[in-house]
């Protein structure tokens, strides 16, 4: 049995916000996240409140002595370093990675060419600012391509296209949501996801997860609204494939200085059995739905322990008292007696 959040004393952790909600296309998701949480570190003892920063204003977080804060916000300005910057300044504590951690890892292109440059596997990829230009990128890559918008996620304004004649409905539909439009050749094979808790050289991944959504539409409504698609964990795939995937995830996850948790998709070709890193999510889903609480379950962790034990490792990129002033940090003058 995995101890992992079971040991904590609710006691050493204050009082939390758990922060949910917010302004951007995934505020639903992000409630049922929160709320989730929320229910679940209560359960656990802790002195927990939602807080919507949607609703409240951030300097509400420090007049109200709050000691730390999970972040169940889900995309724009809740897991691209916009409100770990707030919170940053605010010097509160908070759950997942630190700001340019966020930021690179919500853009999908500099994900894309930090993994390149690591000798990470990712698919190749363009990127558009028109119709004819996602033309021109399916021309390159080959059908289908998948056109999405650089810095979403849940698979919002993601289309799959197979012609030249659905590139111009494609690109205005991801340009809704970004003005950056990621076009990225398709991965025909098994889609996986798995979590990676922990930071450094002590992050480490949990079971591979194997999704298997109907038609293999693995989209936004099958994600969070339907009980069509099917998740096997364990994953079924070869022993050598599940730790394949565990190591390149821990790589991706380190490459990009992600700390606390997170959760990579991957999908593996099904020609080669090469698997391919898509993209990676530091704020990931808590739903009834979601994928880490599945993968944490195969190792006997709890919803509530895993909310606990993420909530521990909160922290900032400059913990308090380590901050040197101007007159700290720049040499003395000297001075003529």
């Amino acid at each position: 049995m995995n101890t992992f959040g079971s040991n904590i004393d609710a006691r050493t952790l204050g009082k939390v916000a758990v922060l949910m909600g917010g302004a951007s296309a995934e505020r639903d998701v992000s409630l049922m996240s929160g709320r989730g949480v929320l229910q679940a570190l209560r359960s656990r003892g802790v002195d927990a409140y939602a807080f919507d920063p949607a609703q409240s204003e951030l300097g509400e977080l420090q007049r109200g002595g709050y000691a730390r804060c999970f972040i169940a916000l889900h995309g724009r300005h809740g897991e691209d370093g916009t409100v770990q910057g707030a919170l940053e300044l605010l010097g509160i504590p908070y759950t997942g990675s630190g700001v340019m951690a966020s930021s690179m890892s919500m853009d999908k292109i500099m994900t894309k060419r930090i993994w390149r440059a690591e000798g990470l596997p990712t698919p190749d990829w363009r990127l558009v600012a028109s119709g004819e230009e996602t033309a021109m990128a399916l021309q390159a890559l080959g059908a289908p391509m998948i056109v999405k918008p650089a810095r979403e996620g849940s698979t919002i304004g993601l289309t799959k296209v197979s012609s030249p004649e659905q590139c111009e409905q494609a690109y205005a539909l991801a340009s809704k949501y970004d003005p950056e439009v990621l076009c990225e050749q398709f991965i025909e094979g098994d889609e996986t996801t798995c979590p990676i808790l922990g930071e450094g050289a002590s992050a480490h991944a949990l079971p591979v997860i194997r999704i298997v959504a109907p038609q293999g539409n693995y989209d936004y409504e099958h994600k969070y609204f339907t009980d069509d698609t099917q998740y096997h964990c364990p994953s079924g795939l070869p022993e050598a494939e599940e730790r394949e995937i565990q190591r390149l995830v821990v790589q991706a996850f380190r490459s990009l200085g992600c700390r606390g948790w997170a959760r990579a998709d991957i999908m593996i070709r099904a020609s080669d059995r090469k698997p391919f890193l898509l993209e990676i999510n530091t704020s990931p889903g808590m739903t009834g739905h979601s994928l880490v609480p599945m993968s944490a379950r195969a190792l006997g962790i709890s919803y509530e322990d895993l909310c606990v034990g993420v909530l521990a490792t909160a922290t900032l990129d400059t913990p308090p008292g380590v901050t040197l002033s101007p007159a700290q940090s720049q040499p003395q003058e000297a001075t003529t007696p």
